[in-house]
């Protein structure tokens, strides 16, 4: 059965508490009332009992002002946001059958639910530099993770341990260039932003299709030169093994990617060409089918990315993104997939029925293979997604956004999905 929509049954704030100050003279009161004691009192034991107590009150006050002012640094920024979301996909159970039979036996139209909580901290010590980090926890559904047919653009499934998500260091170097490196970073932090589309549901459209760029949160480090005119070049690596026992960047066993960006910016358009040099690294199933993913694994893939903006909102003139993809496979063996592409259409409508609205549609063919090595019919299905959705801001901090998507041999032959989620965003 298609489903025929999820909706939002209820959002209910959490109420916090406000901590009380602590008396310290009445629990040193409390504490003195309390302790027998039987010596003589005489004229000097209310004085000498006095003392004591205003050294150590003033004591107790000294250490609660200095833990007061190092607690957080003043050049220290935190925000934050809390997504829930809800839905179901019509024949997922089938296309994780293909991969991952832990929702084989689910009912393929089941409502599932999502979650996540993201804390992001901004740290400068010179004014120009940026410590990142993110904390993030969440929980989903089965259906949420599944790549790329329902793969959420939130989904984040940690089982609810709340921990470091991301973190990297960002530096200027002279007037036009950026330094970046860090223990938890990916490539595409170090880009030039390469699409203005935001996906209302999927992952899968993020990035202008995300095939290419594919995604590794681990040790890495670039820089990115930009000049006035609107040229720029960022090249950067990441690399899965670099902390691990047995690995090491640049060394024969490195799971890496790197990545180099000519792009074009002016205030109402973009270009760009990003090169991924990949050893070791099979990451494009975010917006792969079956074949698309399940190549050999050292690689040179090109994405190239376009967008442009009306001079206005609210009219029925969108935003664009583009994006098209290539890959091919240097190690891949006689009858083995040696090349793939992809491409992605996004058009976004903003202001069109109420300030901060947005309207988004997109379409994409997830990676697909469209060669062998050594000839031969690749019998390679032709995908292709979608998603429509609205969302609309209740207020200056909460947003929700109701969406559909669905698509056709989305990961292999037959394996064809209709989903609806209702997704609801709280920043702070």
């Amino acid at each position: 059965m298609l489903v025929a929509g999820a909706s939002l049954s209820l959002l209910a704030p959490i109420a916090a508490q406000a901590s009380d100050v602590v008396n310290l003279e009445e629990m040193n009161s409390y504490a003195r009332s309390t302790k027998k004691n039987s010596s003589r009192i005489d004229s000097n034991t209310f004085t000498n009992k006095a003392s004591e107590d205003i050294a150590i009150l003033e004591t107790k006050e000294r250490n609660f002002e200095a833990f007061e002012a190092g607690a957080f640094s003043s050049t220290t920024s935190m925000d934050g946001k809390a997504v829930f979301w809800i839905g179901g996909i019509d024949g997922i159970s089938d296309v994780d059958d293909d991969e991952d039979q832990s929702l084989a036996d689910e009912p393929s139209d089941a409502l599932q639910t999502g979650y996540t909580y993201t804390m992001n901290l901004n740290t400068s010590f010179s004014g120009d530099d940026n410590l990142y980090v993110r904390l993030k926890a969440g929980d989903n559904g089965g259906a949420w993770s599944s790549k790329p047919a329902g793969y959420h653009i939130e989904t984040k499934d940690t089982d609810d341990a709340f921990r470091v998500d991301k973190i990297w260091y960002s530096f200027p170097v002279g007037d036009n260039f950026t330094g970046f490196f860090g223990p938890r970073i990916e490539n595409y932090y170090m880009y030039v932003t390469p699409s203005i589309y935001k996906p209302g549901a999927l992952k899968a459209f993020k990035l202008g299709g995300n095939s290419n760029f594919g995604a590794s949160t681990d040790v890495g480090f670039g820089f990115k030169y930009e000049i006035d005119n609107g040229f720029a070049i960022a090249t950067n690596v990441v690399d899965k093994n670099a902390d691990s026992n047995n690995g090491g960047f640049f060394q024969d066993d490195s799971v890496s990617k790197w990545d180099t960006q000519f792009a074009y910016t002016k205030d109402r358009y973009h270009l760009s060409l990003t090169i991924s040099d990949a050893q070791n690294w099979t990451s494009q199933i975010y917006n792969a089918t079956a074949l698309g993913e399940d190549t050999a694994s050292d690689s040179m893939g090109y994405a190239y990315r376009a967008y442009w903006m009306p001079e206005e909102t609210g009219t029925a003139v969108p935003e664009i993104s583009l994006g098209y993809d290539t890959k091919s496979w240097s190690d891949a063996a006689v009858g083995e997939v040696d090349h793939a592409d992809s491409w992605m259409i996004g058009l976004t409508w903003k202001d069109l029925f109420q300030p901060d609205d947005r309207i988004g549609f997109a379409l994409t063919q997830p990676l697909r293979a469209t060669n062998l090595a050594g000839g031969g019919n690749t019998f390679e299905v032709t995908p292709l997604m979608y998603e429509l959705y609205y969302s609309w801001k209740v207020n200056d901090s909460m947003s929700i956004t109701p969406a559909i998507f669905g698509g056709d041999d989305v990961f292999q032959q037959e394996d064809n999905i209709f989903g609806s989620v209702v997704t609801t965003t709280f920043k702070f």
